[in-house]
């Protein structure tokens, strides 16, 4: 049988890669004593599949592996068990079982919101309406750099949902951008590329890497069909134990 956990990574871990955050969970599920599958041969290792790889320095509430387990207990237990191997930057929020038909975690995402919070005062300008003209374009080229050269990309059909609300900190009102993109692995776009895309199209500097928090608010799959999309979190597909 197959389960799904999904995820919270913060804090100091943010800045663990990928492959660290993969060790760490294999030591984790030994720790927490769950009844985990091994593949057969001469080096066994836990059947483990990990949905989108975050990047370094981002923070997420909705990340996911698929792990392959021969026995499980409930939801409830395999969470608090979990959480008490853990250490603090990586929380456990759901478990699910996942029917037999499933697909694995990284083969299944199709989409990823985002929350971008700057962390300096912004100019003064009606992101509001710059977002509605950006939006309202025919295409949205940006230069892509390959490995052997340079290619045009038109990331419109690539941009499901872009808003922007207000915060305020410290007396000044800051802009905080919300977006869901393609997150799968044929037209996979990063939020920082929508945001200085945006900010080149409204005539602004693009903001540089320290300037916002990036936040993966989840990670989604398509459970319609590609002319009438349906996308509901990773976690949708399975049930509780």
């Amino acid at each position: 049988m197959k389960v799904r956990i999904k995820f919270r990574k913060y804090g100091a871990m943010i800045f663990i890669g990928h492959l660290d955050t993969m060790r760490f969970f294999q030591k984790l599920i030994r720790r927490a004593d769950i009844d985990v599958s091994y593949t057969q041969g001469f080096s066994p290792h836990q059947i483990m599949s990990f949905a989108a790889p975050l990047g370094v320095g981002l923070c997420s509430n909705g990340e996911y592996l698929d792990l392959g387990c021969e026995h499980v207990t409930s939801t409830k237990d395999m969470i608090e068990r979990l959480n008490q191997a853990s250490v603090e930057g990586y929380e456990i929020t759901n478990v699910v079982l996942l029917p037999e038909d499933a697909g694995n975690a990284m083969a299944s995402v199709a989409a990823a919101t985002y929350t971008v919070h700057m962390r300096y005062e912004q100019p003064e300008i009606d992101f509001a309406s710059q977002i509605s003209a950006f939006l309202k374009q025919e295409t949205i080229s940006v230069v892509k750099q390959t490995k052997k050269s340079e290619k045009v990309l038109d990331i419109k059909p690539l941009i499901f949902d872009l808003d922007v609300s207000y915060e305020e900190v410290d007396g000044k009102r800051r802009p905080v951008f919300s977006m869901m993109v393609d997150a799968s692995s044929a037209g996979n776009i990063k939020p920082a590329l929508v945001l200085d895309t945006l900010y080149t199209f409204a005539s602004l500097p693009a903001p540089k890497e320290f300037d916002y928090i990036i936040t993966r608010e989840d990670t989604y799959t398509n459970i319609g069909t590609s002319e009438e999309p349906k996308l509901v979190p990773l976690d949708a597909v399975g049930n509780t134990i």
